[in-house]
């Protein structure tokens, strides 16, 4: 005989309880996982340091996406830029060619998910910050060897 006693009520009663939470979960929608503004605030602070320098480029680059200002959404990105276009990618080696070919490389459908991005729907690992569910990845980029500075800056377009 076991040492250990299968117990099928203690099973059903986890099974159970497994259940509803995910019942929950499922009924509760997005709200039943939401994270506030100060959750994604020091998950970028954990793991990039600066979340108080994200705040002004990422309302920079929501705004200029909203308005198509491809000058600026240019300027705050880090170069050469990959953008996935098109079933293509592109290696964007400057501001210029960004402005240039803007339109083939940033498509409405982007334009309009940035947009309307919400800080706290703002996904964020040690890769980057992650916008419009990876449509653009932003990235603390280290000014100096010793990564004593750094600036926010967009590191990937993926439309």
């Amino acid at each position: 005989m076991s040492r250990y006693a299968i117990c099928p009520e203690a099973s059903m009663s986890r099974l159970s309880a497994a259940l509803l939470l995910l019942g929950a979960i499922l009924l509760g929608g997005p709200s039943a996982l939401a994270q506030s503004d100060s959750d994604v605030y020091n998950r970028v602070e954990e793991l990039h340091g600066d979340a108080a320098g994200f705040d002004r480029p990422l309302r920079q680059l929501v705004r200029a996406m909203r308005s198509g200002d491809a000058e600026t959404i240019a300027g705050l990105a880090e170069y050469p830029l990959t953008v996935k276009a098109n079933g293509e990618s592109y290696d964007v080696e400057s501001a210029e060619d960004f402005i240039d070919n803007f339109d083939d490389l940033v498509t409405p459908e982007t334009r309009r998910a940035v947009g309307r991005q919400q800080y706290e729907d703002l996904f964020v690992n040690s890769d980057g910050v992650m916008l419009a569910g990876g449509a653009v990845w932003m990235g603390a980029i280290c000014e100096d060897n010793a990564c004593e500075a750094s600036h926010w800056a967009i590191i990937a377009i993926n439309n």
